[in-house]
């Protein structure tokens, strides 16, 4: 049998903004620290999950979330409102603070947080150094950025609302091992990632200012992995990612779907522009054929055990 589908109709062209990367790019590298802080916060408090699954943010009504973390007998929660523009603490004890989301240092940023999580008894303390950029900033010392842009960050979020639908739909097809639909604040993309079950060659590591162990163990084992970034100067625009681990021969050369999709030579993996699917006539339909298509070749060409691995029509 096949997973039951969703009854509402499938999303429109206008159901997705735009996002040109130059109009928010400052935005983005702010929110970007800002996400690695409450995530570090979260790492700080969690037990280790495979994969480092136990780090995500989560796409919600309003913005990302952590979830539930622990803190002793009690817990509490960080959530990104980017509709009213408020970080969001709160604990099973009832506390609630806030923490504006304006245009601010992210030093400013760092030390008001901690402030008030101090204020309702979390008394925590983080790594300060942001992971996986080449010339980081402690946060304490980062006034450099400092940019906020209301709007923008509203639409990646909106942005993201799609994207985690569709991933999530992608990720239901599948029987095998697979991560949740979660958002990694290192490299600060949105992910989903299918296993085949097999071990793969230890990984070379090298990712700026992240422990190589941490990496290894992330690449553990045979991946089909998919996800949304959303730009940098290398890349200066928003695109949808597919890569497999380890890459099995051909697959740069495989035939995937649709058109507009490209392997890239230096970042190698599959990738297609946020606007080939924000435009499309049917973006949901666009990007499940990206993620199915990229996924049969890493499958196939790997030699998955696909029957064992996927929902089958009864």
């Amino acid at each position: 049998m096949t997973p039951p589908s969703s009854p509402l109709p499938p999303s429109r062209s206008e159901d997705w903004p735009d996002l040109p990367w130059d109009a928010w790019k400052d935005t983005c590298a702010t929110l970007h620290m800002w996400t690695q802080i409450v995530g570090k916060i979260r790492l700080t408090q969690m037990p280790w999950i495979n994969h480092s699954w136990h780090v995500t943010l989560y796409v919600t009504a309003r913005g990302m979330t952590t979830m539930s973390i622990p803190y002793g007998a009690r817990s509490f929660q960080l959530d990104f409102d980017f509709i009213d523009h408020q970080l969001f603490i709160e604990t099973s004890d009832g506390a609630v603070r806030t923490v504006a989301l304006r245009p601010r240092t992210v030093a400013d940023f760092y030390q008001e947080l901690m402030a008030e999580m101090k204020d309702v008894g979390l008394d925590i303390r983080i790594h300060t150094t942001p992971n996986e950029l080449p010339d980081p900033i402690p946060f304490e010392q980062d006034r450099t950025h400092a940019a906020y842009d209301a709007e923008y960050a509203n639409r990646f979020w909106r942005a993201l609302v799609q994207i985690d639908r569709v991933f999530k739909e992608f990720r239901a097809g599948y029987l095998g091992k697979c991560s949740p639909v979660h958002f990694f604040w290192g490299s600060f993309d949105l992910a989903v990632t299918r296993f085949s079950g097999r071990t793969a060659p230890e990984h070379a590591g090298g990712v700026p200012h992240c422990p190589d162990w941490v990496t290894r163990e992330a690449y553990s084992h045979e991946v089909s992995s998919c996800g949304f970034w959303p730009g940098g100067d290398a890349v200066p625009y928003p695109l949808f990612y597919t890569y497999a681990y380890p890459e099995p021969e051909g697959f740069k050369d495989a035939p995937v779907r649709p058109p507009h999709a490209t392997y890239h030579p230096t970042m190698y993996e599959f990738v297609l522009p946020y606007d080939a699917v924000r435009l499309a006539q049917s973006p949901d339909t666009t990007l499940l054929e990206f993620m199915q298509s990229t996924y049969e070749a890493a499958a196939n060409l790997g030699k998955w055990d696909r029957a064992a691995l996927e929902w089958k029509e009864k």
